[in-house]
């Protein structure tokens, strides 16, 4: 029952006090260069989680195996031959979406996240606390692109999904903050979320010393 309760912990780390993006200012390459659209902040979103689950897993299963030398080797290895396998599957599922994500998803190797949880977590854990790790960044990063992805979709095009949400009307007429779907819009919303994020839990932080 205590590891349940640590890989409950674990998990939610990921997701909210740890949280990739949000705090700890990882990834920050497709943070901002992606997340102009809810679509693709999804879809890099669970390439990612993808990636980080299947590296940790083998990480873990492999971990009395490897030697120290060598580890940051076998993370790479293993880390490009799933980005492979979700570049591949994108491009032939998701075509219209991986061209838009571009080298965005093959330079998913070089995420610092994915080779961090290997190098703290799976080298020195077993099977299901690295899982629960993997799982909590991987939603922990979702999160962060799709909450990005929102505000910069609907104030910069009025659409989400490419569904119109504000009025045809308010769009046409040019009234959509355009700078939102480009570069500076990216740093802005991630500036903004951050902030409120940062907000929130020095709130918490006090209410819990009070």
């Amino acid at each position: 029952m205590a590891e349940n309760g640590s890989n409950l912990q674990q998990f939610k780390e990921g997701v909210f006090s740890n949280n990739p993006v949000l705090v700890q200012l990882l990834g920050m390459c497709p943070t901002l260069a992606v997340t102009n659209s809810l679509e693709n902040a999804l879809v890099m979103g669970m390439a990612v989680t993808f990636v980080v689950v299947m590296s940790n897993l083998i990480t873990s299963l492999l971990r009395n195996l490897i030697k120290p030398h060598v580890r940051i080797l076998i993370f790479t290895i293993t880390i490009a031959t799933f980005v492979t396998i979700a570049d591949l599957a994108l491009k032939a599922y998701l075509f219209d979406v991986a061209r838009k994500l571009g080298a965005f998803v093959p330079l998913i190797i070089v995420n610092c996240i994915i080779i961090c949880r290997a190098e703290v977590v799976a080298i020195k854990s077993g099977v299901s606390r690295s899982l629960a790790d993997a799982l909590g960044i991987g939603l922990g990063f979702t999160m962060a692109l799709c909450i990005l992805g929102v505000v910069r979709e609907v104030l910069g095009s009025g659409t989400l999904l490419n569904q119109h949400v504000l009025p045809r009307d308010f769009i046409e007429g040019g009234h959509t903050w355009v700078i939102m779907v480009l570069p500076p819009g990216a740093f802005l919303t991630l500036g903004a979320v951050v902030g409120v994020v940062n907000h929130l839990r020095e709130r918490r932080a006090k209410g819990g010393a009070a």
